[in-house]
């Protein structure tokens, strides 16, 4: 009965996993395809040749290296300062001893509750007093911080015991020595997962692109994508193309370090 429960488990885990996996096997293959091979009925589960022409027909329709090089500009400024910024706001919410610092924090908190959508006319306006818009600048000031990485964060810092404070402020270390010589170190697997989970986010993000980016040149690679679909006509092989350049360098990120971002996850959501 046990052995049967257990093939039951894991033949549904198979089936999810193939559920999962089909639709990036599909465009990879796609990829490849001929505009015959790619509409035809029933379909083929594999290319008669693997043809690289999709791809040199994509990157000629659309600027995709410039749109790769903004994406990287864009998602590496993002993890840069949300990293800084989440370091800062940890250490205060976990070690600075202040009036009502639970009660700012729990307010802050709630306003993951608040989905995105609801501020980007907010956010939107504030860029154009600003004079960012259509810019990278546009792309990235709106996330330059986040609560939840921040909680992720200050949870994992509760962990460290307050002695190690206490003895390190004895030995004469300030608050800023002992962040970054001790706490920021110690936290290195929580921030590996902060910044992997940002990159991720950063890179995928298509909605305020759209609305703040008017220009070709200010493109990133899901912008892109969306505007090479009207751009290059109906050509699902060579749409097929760009998606496998703009997904990519995110499955191998994800399959390189997802037993960092569920441990991370996992040490930031114990508090201690």
């Amino acid at each position: 009965m046990r052995r049967t429960a257990r093939a039951a488990i894991y033949a549904g885990l198979a089936l999810g996993a193939l559920v999962m996996v089909f639709p990036f096997y599909w465009m990879f293959v796609s990829a490849f395809k001929t505009t015959q091979e790619i509409n035809r009925f029933p379909p083929t589960w594999w290319p008669g040749s693997f043809r690289f022409d999709n791809f040199v027909v994509a990157f000629q329709k659309s600027p995709f290296a410039r749109y790769f090089v903004n994406s990287v500009i864009v998602t590496a400024s993002c993890v840069t300062c949300t990293g800084f910024t989440t370091i800062l706001g940890a250490f205060a919410f976990s070690r600075l001893r202040f009036p009502g610092r639970e009660v700012v924090f729990s307010l802050l908190l709630s306003l993951l509750m608040i989905p995105f959508e609801m501020v980007i006319i907010t956010n939107y306006t504030t860029i154009i007093q600003m004079g960012f818009n259509d810019s990278l600048p546009a792309l990235i000031l709106p996330f330059t911080s986040s609560i939840f990485y921040t909680y992720i964060l200050r949870n994992f810092f509760l962990t460290v015991p307050d002695s190690l404070y206490h003895s390190a402020r004895v030995d004469g270390a300030s608050n800023w020595r002992f962040l970054w010589r001790i706490l920021v170190p110690m936290a290195r697997p929580s921030l590996v997962t902060i910044m992997l989970l940002n990159a991720l986010v950063s890179w995928n993000s298509f909605m305020w692109p759209l609305i703040v980016i008017k220009t070709t040149a200010n493109r990133t690679l899901p912008f892109g994508l969306y505007a090479f679909t009207t751009e290059s006509g109906s050509n699902p092989e060579l749409m097929m193309a760009a998606s496998t350049v703009v997904v990519l360098p995110m499955i191998v990120l994800f399959l390189f370090a997802r037993k960092s971002i569920v441990n991370g996850v996992a040490r930031g959501g114990m508090k201690g």
